[in-house]
């Protein structure tokens, strides 16, 4: 079977792997879609992601969905031949953040695709791949696999939203219209906020940014942009960068909240923390998700047209073009690598 494997910076290879058989308490699931994320491209490019560095070969993928083939020793799930997504996440259950309802930073958990630890948990950009049947889910009626392939990363985006507490009929401010900031958008609207504010340097990514449901597009790169907002009650900064970190800074209220949800580079990142002192702005971290997961498939059977973010679906053995796609944000939001049909070849 294929899988994409990193073995450096650069080296993206499409390797031929073994097929694996599930274990106890496993599942064995045939991928059809894995979305390119992020943290994937970080790894292509760069070796790493924020302060997590490669240190051996690795398979790549967390946001993958399929269809159950069979299950190892006393593992129970979904029917074989149910079309499924894969929660990415094995948290420990037992450390003091489980304990305490947040396994989203779990200190032992198992991620898809994560260098984290050592050994590496590999990823799930292979055609079977073997999970713990816990984390599957079943795709809630009428969502089809390639949408569902948009779970991961909106549970990313809710958790956020979460974070930052109600925003219902509030100004809510995204800073960064990638995939995530756009399924933020999404996410905020989803919550009842009156109204969302997307900011960019690219027209092009503000082009999903409206498309996901922002009101005002503002280009990242012009202070004077009157869509600028004077004071926004909330701000999601999910660009990466410590710019824009400031300009949520800048342009929350007083008393308003900032939630950092982009990986900024590794190392010390300057910010306006003096706004943080006079204005008393509450500044959050958002990593990952739990259960909004689960919300997550819900929402997306619930809001076809969140599939607009989806801008190409390629063959897996065309995954390097792929990368290279999904790093041009002027081309593309999301894409997609397709493994291939598994009930055509059944």
């Amino acid at each position: 079977m294929l899988g994409c494997v990193i073995h450096g910076a650069g080296d993206l290879r499409v390797d031929e792997l073994p097929s694996p058989e599930p274990g106890p308490g496993q599942a064995l699931v045939a991928v059809r879609y894995g979305g390119v994320c992020g943290s994937d491209l970080h790894y292509w490019r760069h070796g790493g992601v924020g302060d997590f560095r490669l240190q051996e070969p690795m398979l790549l993928g967390h946001e993958v969905v399929g269809t159950v083939l069979s299950y190892g020793d006393g593992a129970t799930g979904p029917t074989p031949g149910t079309a499924v997504a894969v929660h990415p996440a094995t948290p420990c259950g037992t450390c003091t953040e489980c304990v305490d309802g947040r396994r989203n930073v779990c200190r032992d958990t198992r991620y898809l695709g994560s260098a984290a630890r050592t050994p590496h948990v590999q990823g799930g950009f292979a055609a079977r791949i073997a999970v713990p049947a816990g984390q599957l889910r079943a795709l809630p009626d009428g969502l089809p696999l390639d949408r569902a392939a948009l779970a991961e990363p909106l549970a990313v985006a809710l958790h956020a939203v979460r974070r930052a507490g109600p925003v219902a009929g509030k100004h809510v401010l995204v800073t960064g219209a990638g995939p995530i900031g756009c399924l933020v958008v999404a996410a905020a609207r989803a919550a009842g906020a009156a109204h969302v504010t997307a900011t960019d340097l690219l027209p092009e990514a503000l082009r999903y940014a409206r498309l996901a449901g922002a009101d005002t597009l503002v280009r990242a790169d012009d202070p004077g942009d009157k869509g600028w907002p004077d004071e926004a009650d909330t701000a999601v900064e999910a660009s990466g960068v410590a710019a824009g970190l400031d300009s949520c800074l800048r342009h929350v209220r007083r008393g308003g909240v900032v939630v950092q949800l982009g990986m900024l580079p590794p190392g010390q990142s300057p910010f306006a923390g003096n706004l943080v002192v006079s204005r008393e702005i509450e500044l959050r971290g958002a990593f990952r998700f739990d259960t909004e997961f689960d919300d997550a498939l819900r929402l997306l059977a619930e809001q076809p047209g969140l599939a607009e973010l989806i801008s190409a679906v390629v063959p897996v053995g065309a995954a390097e073009s792929a990368f290279a796609l999904a790093a041009d944000r002027a081309r593309a939001c999301k894409v997609l690598l397709d493994f291939g049909d598994f009930s055509a070849s059944t």
